[in-house]
């Protein structure tokens, strides 16, 4: 098993909330992938969506808070962009190069993530088979990031790092764990 934790960096900007933060950690096991993001810090300043009853696969989730990952094959411009909501919904695009191509990916009908929200403390954990779109052996190359979106509608935008002169997820170099 290969694992690693992480901590996300804001890109720098003028819309930042005092004393947040995001960490967690990213595993692969074979082809089962875990991560889990923990939002730190007065979330009463952050819009989160409530838990839906039924949640779906929704388009731009990345409008409002939202956790994501890509996911790419090493050595190729192909990825996978994940979109998880602290609501239960979700979506999936594949990307044939950077931010071409851009296709719902059918492979999957649901994403198995759970979302724990406390006071001071937001916890999203994903266990997600990624058979269906890699095979076991290829190596992978993943970007960790999320959206977070304030109540004063500011929203700030983190990663592991950003390489680009704007926020901008879908750059290959940003692609920093490999797995």
């Amino acid at each position: 098993m290969n694992e690693q934790k992480f901590s996300l960096q804001p890109f720098k900007s003028g819309n930042l909330l005092p004393n947040v933060q995001i960490t967690g950690n990213i595993a692969r096991n074979d082809h089962q992938l875990t991560i889990t993001y923990n939002l730190r810090g007065d979330l009463t300043e952050i819009i989160i969506a409530s838990p839906s009853d039924t949640p779906t696969r929704k388009d731009e989730l990345w409008q409002d808070t939202c956790f994501e990952f890509f996911v790419g094959l090493k050595d190729s411009q192909r990825y996978w962009e994940f979109n998880l909501s602290p609501a239960g919904h979700w979506n999936l695009y594949r990307f044939a190069g950077y931010r071409q191509g851009m296709q719902v990916e059918t492979a999957f009908t649901f994403l198995p993530f759970s979302v724990e929200h406390q006071a001071e403390i937001l916890t999203l954990n994903l266990d997600v088979d990624l058979a269906k779109i890699v095979p076991s052996e290829q190596a992978i190359d993943v970007a960790i990031t999320t959206v977070v979106k304030q109540k004063n509608h500011q929203v700030s935008y983190w990663a592991l790092a950003h390489t680009g002169a704007e926020a901008d997820f879908h750059l290959r170099d940003s692609f920093f764990i490999r797995l």
